[in-house]
């Protein structure tokens, strides 16, 4: 068995590298956790209650004189580093610092109990004040109700507490997987009659027109007190986020377009982020998961990040420019329109359309100055100005 196992670790090494070598050991590590395509990530429990031709009716406690609302959540379980359930807990403290009640209720299809994840919850939030339960035990009557992810959208629709349901939508969760059950599952939960409230505008867009689902939108904040410009700091390498977890974010698309351009640019270092990736050549820093302090300090060493995104984009490129590093992003209409920013750098999502894209960006004229520049172009954007446009929309649908 040994024998068998060597020979097998050395033809890959030999065929195709170390890179794919570790993305094997992933893919296995996970299935020993049970995180594969064996677990169903909605319990089908749920989607056979789920009659969309039959909704619940809407009943929306009254509001007592103080305008105080309670607001009830349904989650997966946080995961380290995600920026989906960060923003999520953005907008949630936001609208307890106004005095209103939120109560996360967690869905986990692995048995976890939500008292075995409220622990890393408190520590990973500290903001957050309200309480971690089980929506399988069924949720408190509320005045609003939301879904945060396609998979809690079932549990949300079928529960029989009183709230108006509310959707917080980051991405288009059926471009995560091939056409199948999975792409129809999430596509099915934007037509149960949940009022959307997405991250940037391409999305309630594509909601309105392709599902006439009713949607508001908001713009991604910056945390700039993480992410800003540091002094004193030399910029000498460029940055890649990536994860072999989401595909939508093609790391191989990714890995590729950095060799290319380690091959025009020997003396700059190179860094990866968010998880291990093995080693890419003598220039390359493989930080794996890193705190944002952290993060702060690795953008600020660097010219230029990749960051590509498939689906809708993600927080990182607005935090990167908040360091003055920019960003090199696959050129897409669902990227052009939530990022909306003249120091992005927008490239055919080939590898030698993004080699050059970064090979342009570390040799653009007096960086000190286009640096300080990008940064300042996100200097005004707040999370706060999301957590308004929650309260400002929750007000609006509650009282119609």
């Amino acid at each position: 068995m040994f024998q068998r196992r060597a020979h097998q670790v050395t033809r890959i090494v030999r065929d195709q590298g170390v890179r794919q070598l570790g993305a094997r050991a992933l893919r296995t590590a996970a299935k020993r956790l049970g995180v594969d395509s064996e677990v169903f990530p909605v319990r089908l429990d749920d989607v056979r209650a789920a009659d969309l031709g039959r909704p619940r009716p809407v009943v929306v406690p009254p509001i007592p004189a103080d305008g105080a609302l309670a607001v009830n959540w349904v989650s997966t379980p946080p995961a380290p580093g995600s920026g989906g359930h960060t923003t999520m807990f953005r907008l949630i403290q936001h609208l307890e610092s106004l005095g209103h009640t939120c109560r996360l209720y967690l869905y986990d299809v692995y048995g976890s109990r939500a008292v075995d994840h409220e622990p890393v919850i408190r520590s990973a939030y500290p903001g957050f004040r309200g309480p971690v339960r089980d929506v399988t035990d069924g949720m408190a009557d509320a005045h609003a109700v939301f879904a945060s992810a396609w998979m809690t959208a079932y549990p949300a629709f079928n529960d029989p507490c009183a709230g108006k349901r509310f959707y917080l939508v980051q991405d288009y969760e059926p471009w995560f997987y091939p056409v199948g059950d999975l792409s129809a599952l999430a596509e099915n939960t934007y037509r149960m009659g949940f009022h959307g409230f997405t991250a940037g505008r391409f999305l309630a867009e594509k909601l309105r027109a392709d599902l006439d689902m009713p949607a508001d939108w908001f713009d991604f904040g910056c945390d700039t007190d993480r992410y800003h410009l540091k002094e004193n700091t030399r910029r000498d390498g460029v940055v890649f986020y990536a994860r072999r977890l989401a595909p939508r974010r093609a790391i191989e698309i990714g890995l590729l377009a950095l060799e290319l351009f380690a091959e025009r640019h020997p003396e700059i270092t190179i860094h990866t982020y968010g998880e291990k990736i093995g080693s890419l050549g003598p220039r390359h820093v493989d930080h794996g998961l890193v705190s944002p302090d952290q993060l702060n300090d690795i953008y600020n060493r660097c010219y230029a990040g990749l960051t590509l995104s498939m689906t809708n984009v993600s927080l990182v490129p607005h935090e990167m420019l908040a360091a003055g590093c920019l960003p090199v992003v696959n050129d897409a209409p669902h990227n052009r329109v939530v990022l909306d920013n003249d120091h992005v750098r927008y490239a055919r999502a080939t590898p030698h359309d993004l080699a050059r894209a970064l090979s342009d960006a570390v040799t653009t004229p007096d960086f000190a100055t286009v640096a300080q520049t990008a940064s300042s172009s996100v200097a005004g954007r707040s999370w706060d100005a999301a957590g308004h446009e929650l309260e400002k929309v929750l007000r609006r649908e509650l009282s119609a």
